[in-house]
């Protein structure tokens, strides 16, 4: 099984790159700049080409949801045009793609935890562009699982539980959000969920295994829960210790709007794929382990094909 990714330096890359190990079975393939540029449809065409992988996994994207707000055509270039164009050419290929998405296609509005067939509404450039890139893959190739998730962290790249502990180490008291709810999901766990879907379609791809998928992590918190749950979990082990200010989002204006409840119901992955991501919370202690190195690097063992079967 060989598997074609976008990017190199994306948090659920590195992830995938890491959970892969071991698996002689399985070979993952990153490609970033410039052999493969979502803004680039021709170097899309050409790596798919000499690849000659067996699923696409679709994880590159713009994710500086602020940033999108005054930069909207480069957004749409790499978040609707360029996927499109990678879903276009995997079909010609006559492979099945995995597209990452998001929890900002929907407004926030609701009270209750999103359902895949809930309405659509993005507030901003970033979740719209998003949005617009699920539609573009679903056109492209019939044979597309469309992955949306929320609230990523991980032991690589910029996130908010690395944000968390940095300040811990410079302050006292730290102030963040109460008012917006959702799903920490572990990268390490969005990798994980990524091979077992790899695996599934490897062994049938029928027409049950595609569509658009919720994957986050189990159970829900707000950010300031989530705060106070990074803070606990690196006192325990000695690391930097803050208290945690409940604030509201008025207090914390960004420029782009955030989902008030950005919930995922991952009810449709689970009986379509037999997978669902552990509770956040051990997931969240894993990683605060990992960055202030108490707890090892951990290869994926669910995936069949990593098994060598």
């Amino acid at each position: 099984m060989k598997l074609l990714v976008t990017g190199t330096e994306g948090q659920v890359v590195r992830c995938l790159l890491e959970r892969a190990q071991g698996g002689a079975a399985l070979e993952v393939v990153v490609l970033g700049r410039p052999q493969l540029d979502l803004a680039d449809a021709a170097s899309l065409s050409r790596a798919v080409a000499s690849v000659r992988p067996d699923i696409v996994v679709s994880a590159a994207a713009y994710t500086a949801v602020d940033q999108a707000e005054d930069e909207p055509d480069i957004a749409h270039r790499i978040n609707a045009t360029g996927p499109g164009v990678l879903a276009g050419a995997a079909a010609e290929a006559g492979i099945p793609i995995i597209h990452l998405s998001t929890d900002y296609v929907f407004s926030g509005a609701s009270s209750e935890p999103y359902g895949e067939a809930d309405d659509t509404d993005p507030q901003g450039v970033y979740g719209r562009t998003k949005l617009e890139g699920e539609h573009a893959v679903a056109a492209a190739n019939p044979r597309h699982v469309i992955l949306r998730t929320a609230w990523v962290y991980s032991p690589f790249g910029k996130n908010f539980v690395k944000t968390m502990l940095r300040l811990a180490g410079e302050r006292e008291e730290i102030a963040v959000v109460a008012d917006q709810w959702g799903n920490p999901t572990s990268a390490l766990d969005i990798a994980d969920g990524i091979l077992h879907v790899a695996s599934r379609l490897a062994e049938e791809r029928s027409d049950e295994r595609f569509g658009i998928f919720h994957l986050a992590g189990t159970g829900d918190v707000n950010w300031s829960g989530l705060a106070e749950k990074v803070m606990m979990a690196s006192r325990v082990l000695g690391g930097p210790f803050a208290t945690i200010r409940p604030i509201t989002s008025a207090e914390f204006p960004t420029k782009a709007r955030r989902p008030a409840n950005s919930r995922l119901s991952t009810d449709k992955l689970e009986q379509a794929y037999g997978w669902r991501a552990p509770f956040w919370e051990r997931s969240t202690e894993h990683v605060v382990a990992r960055l202030l190195g108490a707890a090892p690097a951990v290869p994926n063992t669910n995936a069949a094909f990593l098994r060598g079967r």
